[in-house]
């Protein structure tokens, strides 16, 4: 064993001596070795710690990589995770009070009005109707003279013979009415919006006089809130297992969703309702040149029905009662954090402005498809000159959709909302122009703010918790409206059928007994 203390008393020895008086050679070389050899163990012992300092960065670096990646994979949650569904599911089952259909030689003919969707809703309301009224519902004709110029029948559209199966303990459905009927007086009837189930059996005693009844609208027919569970459960079952689309629809539908999955794996599909007939409806001129802004003051002032001419466009942006812009909507978007990457399939008609208007969105977001791009022209050539078939499609990509985002509250974007929650709360982001939107827009045109940073976070912010499709109780009225104008204000039922149609296991058994 070497006795260091020994060797530090002869180093301190030698080094006197050596400062003391001239060494010789052999000892000076002696010397020069023994101080290499200890030069050799010193970097060696300090090597070990450099190692060690060099290791340890490294380490740190790893680490910090994964907490990036970490941080990474959460973004990634929040941008294209479904918001949690609590346990709660679609329930459309009758309850045990329920009493089937009857039959009766009384019948109903409705003339539904409005696009796709608008139809749809109103169709499942004159099934609910008809099942109160305890009448036979004749196939309802589809709405032919709308904007949309579209002759499709109801077969067209929808899957007939599946419509009339699913709701036969429900209510009675012929495909026409009987030929011994069809010259017979009708009582001609425009039931009253948003009506209660009073109404309806008050409305019986037209039977009376009358064998047939046939209503001329049917959208809106039925109140939102306040009616029997077992009529909310049968507008669901009517509307998301009932009316499904024809087979033709339903496949290339299928189709459509499989190849944009194969495109990028996840989409978002983005109803951007910027078309020529929502803007002059809504009056909505922002951002449009003078000449734009008066062809759709014209079309207005030509749509008999459209009640409402005279429209301050800078009041109804304001409000919050204009859709999103394709520049406003590429902004939102990244503002929320999606990257330019991201596979957006536009759900959308002839985009007033055409290709100059969409480049103020393609230009943050290059990976735009629209179903032209997705399939063949032999495909999309029954479609042709169908509105509201093509609009089926676009239903049924938005439905299949990771997000949907709409940048106009209409009737597509809260019927496909409502069917997403129905089928597990999908993720839904709901723009709010309500709640200072508009104005966090200005600003940011004005400098205020900085787009990648004080508006990103006042965008995501507003939006964080609500508005992305999570369970929540249906919205009531608006404070202070009273009288029939506060139905207008309320959350429409088909937007958020919950509690009556989704609900907790806890619930059903409630119910049940």
């Amino acid at each position: 064993m070497v006795n260091y203390r020994g060797s530090s008393l002869m180093r301190t020895s030698s080094t006197a001596k050596f400062l003391s008086r001239k060494q010789s050679t052999t000892t000076i070389a002696i010397y020069i070795i023994f101080l290499f050899a200890f030069s050799i163990f010193v970097f060696l012992f300090n090597a070990g710690n450099i190692v060690e300092d060099q290791q340890n960065p490294i380490i740190s670096h790893e680490s910090h990589s994964q907490s990036q990646s970490q941080l990474l994979q959460v973004a990634d949650e929040e941008l294209w995770g479904a918001p949690s569904s609590h346990g709660l599911r679609p329930c459309v089952k009758p309850t045990s009070r329920y009493k089937a259909a009857q039959g009766s030689g009384h019948y109903l003919t409705v003339k539904s009005n409005g696009g796709l969707n608008q139809m749809r809703t109103g169709i499942s309301d004159m099934v609910a109707v008809a099942h109160i009224m305890n009448a036979t519902l004749v196939i309802p004709q589809l709405d032919k003279r709308s904007f949309w110029q579209d002759s499709s029948t109801f077969s067209d559209i929808f899957d007939e013979l599946h419509f009339i199966k699913t709701l036969q303990g429900d209510v009675r459905i012929i495909r026409e009415l009987p030929k011994e009927l069809e010259l017979v007086p009708r009582a001609r009837k425009h039931f009253t919006s948003w009506s209660s189930m009073g109404y309806y059996k008050e409305m019986m005693h037209l039977w009376e006089d009358h064998q047939v009844i046939h209503v001329v609208k049917s959208d809106s027919r039925l109140a939102n809130n306040d009616l029997p569970l077992d009529i909310q459960r049968l507008r669901c079952r009517a509307l998301y297992h009932a009316l499904r689309f024809s087979p033709p629809i339903q496949s290339l539908g299928k189709k459509l969703v499989d190849r944009l999955r194969m495109r990028g794996g996840r989409y978002i599909a983005l109803h951007l309702r910027y078309e020529k007939d929502m803007l002059a409806f809504t009056g909505c001129t922002y951002g449009l040149t003078d000449a734009e802004a008066e062809e759709l003051r014209i079309m207005r002032d030509n749509t008999k029905h459209w009640k409402i001419k005279e429209i301050n466009s800078t009041e109804q942006r304001l409000g919050g009662f204009c859709p999103l812009t394709p520049k406003e909507v590429g902004i939102f978007l990244q503002a929320v954090g999606y990257p330019p990457s991201t596979l957006i399939y536009v759900a959308a008609g002839e985009i007033y402005g055409g290709d100059a208007r969409l480049s103020e969105l393609m230009s943050r977001f290059p990976n735009l498809v629209f179903k032209e791009q997705l399939a063949t022209e032999k495909e999309l050539k029954a479609f042709a000159k169908h509105a509201s078939q093509s609009a089926a499609l676009d239903y049924i990509i938005s439905i299949e959709s990771d997000v949907f985002v709409p940048s106009y509250s209409g009737n597509m974007a809260r019927a496909v909302e409502g069917h997403r929650r129905f089928l597990g709360h999908r993720k839904t982001i709901t723009p709010d122009s309500r709640k200072g939107l508009v104005r966090l827009f200005d600003e940011l045109e004005g400098g205020q703010h900085r787009e990648a940073s004080s508006f990103s976070y006042l965008v995501r912010q507003t939006h964080k918790n609500s508005r992305q499709g999570a369970p929540r109780k249906r919205k009531g009225p608006s404070p202070g409206i009273k009288g029939k104008a506060r139905f207008r204000t309320e959350e429409s039922f088909y937007e958020n059928p919950f509690p009556e149609c989704i609900c907790s296991s806890k619930v059903v058994k409630m119910v049940k007994n």
